[in-house]
């Protein structure tokens, strides 16, 4: 049940790791996406309101109470006053003997109250129905602690973005530095003859591509800002970058490790068998809806009636108590064939989830193979990186060189520069790429967590 729960696990992770975060690091707006992120808030609440089914298949194996109680009072009488006569039986005379009209005064009280409980002794169909309830429980359950995991990735994602793109500001604002230098060492070898015009427009042409860059990484930057500040719901300006020693390394252990790793610890495989169970829980109470039901019911009422009187004879009235108890047997004939076909739909939805199950399968075999090659590329790509910007740099530097003595132009000069920063941008890319890279597998093989955040944490440091 532990991967069940992982939600609680980054609360409980988040509030014992309070005290070391510190400014606007990755791990600080984590707990703030955690606080704030709708999506996480949504997926939550829908856990809550399915959970609640569950709770209401549970209610038809409980016995169930209620109570009653009424009143009620009774008047009748002639519209208008009137007289009729009578035989006196002591004197034998007539006499006439006055009729009251109709009032609400003199009536008669009736009143009582009951109790009733009602048991369901055997309905085999409300007991699967409460297992396919309890089932899927279980997979909501799994889908929450897979939202969990999916907002670390977008929080990490986010964040990585942000420093990518300040990254690549960085990088584009040295290169536009680097291409003003050349313009104006242009235009004054041009002024004094050592080089041509077209010379000087080549130089203004990479100026101006290396300022418009900037002008469009400044929008990006801004932009993956406002995508951070969608999932914490707060603005931030600056953020923790990522330490130039930060270990890129392959990852640990063999593939069929972490194949294996995927299939006993995939929420989405857990997830897809509990929803099969709950399908193959449901098929099992769509047959037993033709099975006999029996249950219990018991009844006590009591009652207080009035005495009606007549002619001054008191007739009936009193209290009254009454007791049933009531055990009882259906046998469901038929209703029009819906039972049956309410037990095929409930078959095709166990072959369904079935299959479900197994492209789940299938598709974590494939996403944990890609992804454990993703990081192990991203290594190697690293590497080359770093090679290339050393071999950018020797090649810028040997150019300039040559352009001093006359055996290199200018256009080749800015070709070698746009190669290095080109090279320096790769980089750059390359090592967010494998911090990401990592964490999805991770994710894949279902094992991210909060701590993982932690120690990422770590190797970011305040922007100076």
């Amino acid at each position: 049940m532990g991967r069940l729960i992982k939600y609680l696990g980054l609360v409980l992770g988040l509030s014992l790791c309070n005290g070391i975060a510190q400014g606007q690091d990755l791990f600080t707006i984590l707990q703030l996406a955690l606080d704030n992120d709708p999506t996480l808030k949504q997926a939550e609440a829908t856990y809550r309101s399915n959970r609640e089914l569950m709770i209401q298949s549970r209610s038809s194996l409980l016995p169930s109470l209620g109570t009653n109680a009424r009143t009620a009072r009774l008047t009748s009488g002639p519209s208008d006053e009137t007289f009729r006569e009578t035989l006196n039986p002591l004197t034998g005379e007539l006499v006439s003997v006055r009729m009251p009209a109709h009032s609400f005064r003199p009536g008669l009280n009736n009143h009582g109250w009951g109790v009733s409980l009602n048991q369901s002794v055997l309905n085999l169909a409300n007991w699967y129905t409460f297992q396919s309830a309890r089932a899927s429980n279980r997979a909501g359950q799994v889908s929450l602690a897979a939202q969990e995991q999916d907002l670390i990735m977008r929080v990490a994602t986010a964040y990585f973005d942000v420093l990518r793109a300040q990254e690549l500001l960085e990088t584009n604002l040295q290169e536009e530095a680097a291409a003003l230098r050349s313009l104006d060492q242009t235009r004054q070898r041009e002024e004094v003859g050592l080089v041509a015009i077209t010379d000087v427009y080549d130089s203004q042409a990479a100026y101006d591509l290396a300022r418009n860059t900037t002008i469009l990484q400044r929008d990006l930057l801004q932009a993956r800002f406002e995508a951070l500040e969608a999932i914490t719901g707060q603005t931030h300006k600056d953020i923790d970058e990522l330490r130039e020693d930060f270990p890129v390394i392959e990852v640990d252990g063999g593939l069929s490790e972490w194949e294996q790793q995927a299939k006993n610890s995939s929420l989405a495989i857990a997830a897809a068998e509990f929803t099969l169970d709950a399908s193959r829980k449901t098929l099992q109470a769509r047959k037993s809806d033709h099975l006999p039901t029996i249950a219990f019911s018991g009844q006590f009422a009591h009652d207080v009636t009035a005495p009606i009187v007549n002619q001054g004879i008191q007739i009936g009235g009193g209290a009254f108590d009454r007791t049933a108890l009531t055990l009882s047997v259906q046998v469901p004939l038929f209703q029009g064939g819906a039972l049956n076909s309410r037990r095929r739909q409930a078959e095709y939805d166990v072959l369904a989830a079935r299959e479900s199950l197994e492209l789940t399968k299938r598709q974590l075999t494939q996403n944990i193979r890609n992804a454990y090659r993703r990081v192990n590329t991203d290594v190697l790509v690293i590497a080359q990186r770093q090679q290339s910007i050393i071999s950018s740099q020797t090649a810028l530097d040997a150019t300039e060189l040559g352009a001093e003595v006359g055996t290199r132009n200018i256009v080749e000069v800015l070709l070698a520069r746009q190669n290095l920063y080109r090279a320096l941008r790769d980089y750059a890319d390359a090592r967010f790429n494998y911090v990401l890279d990592s964490l999805i597998l991770k994710q894949v093989a279902g094992i991210l967590t909060p701590q993982d955040v932690v120690e990422l944490n770590q190797w970011l440091v305040a922007m100076e």
